[in-house]
């Protein structure tokens, strides 16, 4: 077990004279860190345990050769979420964490030879979708169409973390219900405004945020570009995992306790009370509140053991997308890269289909590259691009199971395209190669199924809701993270912890 901040030597059973009532973190993912932090300004004494040795959960990075690799998230939005767990504690997120954004916000390439860059910027924009004859007023009139989205959702189910139906229908109303575009996809809602098939595959695949379908997904799920375009696409400088380093220091300035390699095994219950955690070395941590950052359902299988009949009521959270996950190292640059790129599917219905609804990997996928040296060249040496490269794929099933030649398979399969939509020799260039799979993912972060995202946005599965963050069978379990509302991607996991922590001040008081 290693500390990251100073604290008392942990016995066989954890003791404390501390009267402040005690909150128990397990899991140092945004979520956790997120809950910590808020619930420690709210006068909680916290304590997180973290079964890897760095804070952060999937943000993650990787060092070697003078590479500097994002293994998690790379792309960084709605930093005013992040900067409330500085202001509550009376502080400034820019003397943490220094960010800025990025121009174009992506690049996407086509394989009929379109480049079509993305920008928030209207006029630059206006010239990019008028070179391959789509209506600048069209694209207008689906931004205001997103905004008009993201203004609803953000109201209520953002911001005053809501759970139920019964929440919804109290926070807005039956009336104002078909303003969520219910009846339709979120890809009816793309095609309904805009007629370019190019800029209808970009605009489609907005729901990488929450790794979906977009034409299983609800039209509200239009909200996504709203929230780019609204509030910009960030970088942070040296890495994403910058945000983690900063958070460690703001939880540290707090007195957070935090253990890292340290597995919470069990979760021990008394009747409708969690009263703790034991540690795989036998320690008990007597907690009056746990907050699980392992998603709902892993916790509930892994810590808690719950019975397969109790799983029922949870089917619907079905795991979001998993990912292949591939780290190259190359001793040249591709200046045709921007920081963020995207290599669509010839056929991008035909890749969400193979990927959610028949869980197959794709023949050709949507590849999503980032060569973050484009923008900081602190990450790779000089005359070298270091690229990551991620293709959606279905999580984990054990009854179809995927051979790992299968994933080597698909890998080729992807660095073939990217050679033959213009990266020219790829394979030829690599110094350095780094290699996940769903099983190194599930193994790493015990996510559902190897999933990247928590819960899918399915229409058909659970209209976008994810399992609300106050367990309903446990009156002191609370969750975080992506599988609990609003859902995964970083701003929406520190919001859940945000939101949990409210929750949890609200019903101590109760």
């Amino acid at each position: 077990m290693r500390e990251l901040t100073s604290a008392p030597p942990q016995a066989k059973h954890a003791m404390s004279t501390d009267r402040r009532k005690h909150v128990l973190v397990v899991g140092a993912g945004l979520g956790g860190i997120s809950a910590a932090i808020s619930l420690r300004q709210a006068g909680y004494r916290v304590t997180v345990l973290e079964k890897n040795a760095h804070l952060g959960g999937k943000l993650n990075e990787l060092r070697a050769q003078g590479f500097t690799f994002d293994l998690g998230p790379s792309i960084l939005t709605m930093p005013h979420i992040f900067e409330r767990l500085f202001t509550g504690a009376g502080r400034r997120m820019a003397d943490y964490i220094s960010i800025r954004p990025l121009r174009p916000h992506w690049r996407n390439f086509f394989e009929d030879g379109v480049a079509l860059n993305l920008y928030p910027e209207p006029e630059r924009q206006r010239a990019e979708l008028e070179k391959i004859g789509e209506d600048p007023h069209r694209f207008a009139r689906f931004l205001d169409y997103a905004n008009r989205l993201f203004d609803l959702i953000n109201f209520g189910y953002f911001e005053q973390g809501l759970d139920t139906f019964g929440e919804f229908t109290r926070c807005y109303g039956l009336r104002r219900f078909p303003q969520f575009d219910l009846l339709r996809t979120m890809h009816d809602g793309v095609a309904r405004h805009l007629r370019e098939p190019h800029v209808r595959d970009m605009m489609d695949f907005f729901i990488k945020y929450v790794g979906s379908s977009a034409y299983r997904a609800p039209a509200f799920m239009n909200c996504l570009p709203a929230v780019q375009f609204r509030h910009d696409l960030w970088y942070v400088d040296g890495g994403l995992y910058g945000l983690a380093r900063g958070l460690a220091c703001l939880m540290a300035e707090l007195e957070i306790s935090v253990h890292l390699e340290t597995e919470v095994a069990q979760l021990r219950t008394e009747g409708r009370r969690v009263t703790g955690a034991v540690t795989r070395d036998g320690t008990f941590h007597p907690a009056d509140i746990v907050v699980s950052n392992m998603e709902v359902i892993p916790a509930y299988r892994r810590l808690l053991g719950e019975s397969d009949h109790f799983f029922h009521s949870l089917r619907r959270f079905a795991p979001a997308c998993s990912g292949l996950v591939i780290d190259l190292g190359l001793d040249r640059t591709y200046p045709q890269l921007a920081h963020h790129n995207f290599f669509h599917s010839k056929d991008q219905r035909r890749h969400f289909d193979h990927v959610f609804r028949k869980g197959l990997l794709p023949d050709d996928p949507t590849v999503y590259v980032v060569a973050a040296s484009r923008s900081d060249p602190s990450v790779a040496p000089p005359g070298c691009d270091g690229l990551k490269i991620l293709p959606h794929i279905p999580p984990l099933d054990e009854k179809n199971p995927v051979a790992p030649e299968q994933y080597l398979a698909l890998k080729d399969r992807v660095l073939a395209k990217l050679e033959r939509m213009g990266l020219q020799d790829l394979r030829r260039h690599i110094v350095f190669e780094h290699f996940w799979t769903p099983h190194d993912i599930e193994r790493m972060y015990y996510s559902n199924r190897g999933a990247i995202y928590g819960v899918v946005v399915d229409r058909w599965k659970n209209l976008g809701f994810k399992a609300p963050k106050h367990s309903a069978k446990y009156d002191n379990l609370f969750f975080v993270g992506g599988s609990v509302n609003p859902g995964g991607g970083m701003p929406m996991v520190v919001l859940s912890g945000q939101n949990a922590a409210r929750a949890i001040t609200q019903w101590d008081r109760s």
